[in-house]
């Protein structure tokens, strides 16, 4: 079926922002779950083929509400979009606006990501100050201070952020933390700059080293891709390209800590090196893992050890799966601490654990997690995309049911979440509250 945007499709959209999940817990899971294409991964992929003179095509595209709002954002810009399946093309041939509005780049902090591109090809952009997911400071002065070592000016006229250059020029940029958002939307600036840009403290996340690759068959000069310190040489035009979007490694996470104790899952279409970490700690909380280039199978351990973590930039543990590992921590033996460290108050999922019987205590930016033998259904609610993955998986847990409100937060980041639950043998679904 060809996606499009329609007005009828916004008011199915609207519709959504009501539904909730319902879930009986305590079933075994059992079988194979194939992971979908990363949200993280896509988004800026399809920013950058505002870029080029022609028609991107991006294949594994994942079916979520980010993806859908990234496409009317493009086409409000002048793009033509056709998203089958999961293939989605983009035709930035005709960009008739300049403007991001704000209506849209509310919803969604990635809509920020057009500035950059909009900027090195046309030399403008207006983009309204990003929204996003309600927790934490996540200020965009890195992308801001980065354009304007590149030679823009900017100006803010309210709410809106205004960037224009005759040319950019190539600069050298060092971010104070390794900022992914600012590397890539620099990145996408620098490639059509005069002369060389050094991006310094450059964000490593495998999201990241797929723009540079994108970036590269477009035409782009990157040299010191994966590494922390990234030299671009500009060029005076870029060509559009065919690709791939990863394995979204939150979504694999999230289904490894659902399997580590509910059962024998198998995940499918996914890169176990985007995931070395998060595998060692499953392993040190005594988790049954087979893994093989392109699959990971977990099998249920009836006695999960507490294990600590500490959320870091790549190739730390993720901070999108620091909610995640709170859930399967909870009914671990023992106490564990988690201790973030990227966005320091993002603990809104743990007051709706609590709720259903998690033991668990904050202090600044950590949490002690004491495990429980078993958790209890109950109404909870919804706070962010990673928040709404954790009360899934202990819904799943639980003993009973569990009312998961607000999940259009999981729409944004999660394909179908409960229908690949269901092929598992959850008792999971979807109804309007």
């Amino acid at each position: 079926m060809i996606f499009s945007i329609t007005k009828s499709h916004e008011k199915i959209t609207i519709l959504k922002l009501m539904d909730k999940l319902v879930v009986h817990g305590g079933k075994r899971l059992k079988g194979n779950v194939k992971i979908s294409g990363a949200k993280n991964a896509v988004l800026p992929i399809m920013a950058s083929s505002l870029l080029v003179n022609g028609t991107t095509i991006i294949h594994n595209v994942p079916d979520l509400r980010d993806t859908r709002t990234f496409i009317k954002l493009l086409e409000i810009l002048g793009a033509k979009c056709t998203l089958r399946e999961s293939t989605l093309s983009i035709d930035a041939s005709d960009i008739t606006s300049l403007e991001a509005p704000y209506d849209l780049v509310k919803t969604m902090r990635a809509s920020f990501y057009v500035m950059g591109p909009l900027l090195a090809r046309f030399g403008e952009s207006k983009v309204s100050l990003p929204g996003g997911c309600a927790w934490g400071p996540r200020p965009v002065d890195y992308h801001l201070k980065g354009f304007e070592k590149l030679g823009a000016t900017i100006d803010l006229n309210q709410g809106y952020i205004l960037a224009q250059s005759e040319k950019l020029q190539g600069s050298e940029i060092s971010f104070e933390i390794a900022s992914v958002g600012a590397t890539a939307n620099i990145l996408m600036a620098a490639v059509l700059a005069e002369g060389k840009t050094f991006i310094n403290n450059a964000a490593v996340e495998p999201h990241i080293v797929q723009l540079c690759d994108v970036l590269v068959d477009m035409g782009a000069n990157i040299r010191g891709i994966g590494t922390h310190r990234l030299e671009i040489e500009g060029v005076s035009i870029l060509r559009p390209v065919e690709v791939k979007v990863i394995p979204d490694m939150i979504e694999a996470g999230t289904f490894l800590m659902a399997g580590a104790t509910l059962g024998e899952i198998t995940l499918t279409d996914v890169d176990p090196c985007h995931l070395n970490i998060v595998l060692e700690k499953l392993d040190h909380a005594g988790c049954d893992l087979t893994i093989d280039d392109s699959t990971i199978t977990i099998k249920q351990n009836d006695c999960i050890r507490s294990t600590d973590i500490t959320t870091d930039v790549h190739p730390g543990f993720p901070t999108d799966l620091q909610a995640q590992w709170i859930a399967l921590m909870s009914v671990a033996d023992g106490t564990s601490v988690v201790t973030e460290t990227i966005y320091l108050d993002r603990f809104s999922h743990v007051p709706e654990l609590v709720r259903l019987g998690a033991n668990i205590s904050l202090e600044n930016n950590i949490a002690i997690i004491r495990g429980q033998k078993s958790l209890t259904g109950a109404q909870v609610m919804s706070t962010d995309i990673r928040a709404s993955a954790s009360l899934v998986i202990a819904a799943l847990i639980a003993d009973g049911r569990s009312d998961i409100s607000r999940i259009y937060h999981i729409d944004r980041g999660y394909e179908q979440i409960e229908e690949k639950f269901k092929l598992l043998g959850a008792d999971i679904f979807r109804e309007k509250e």
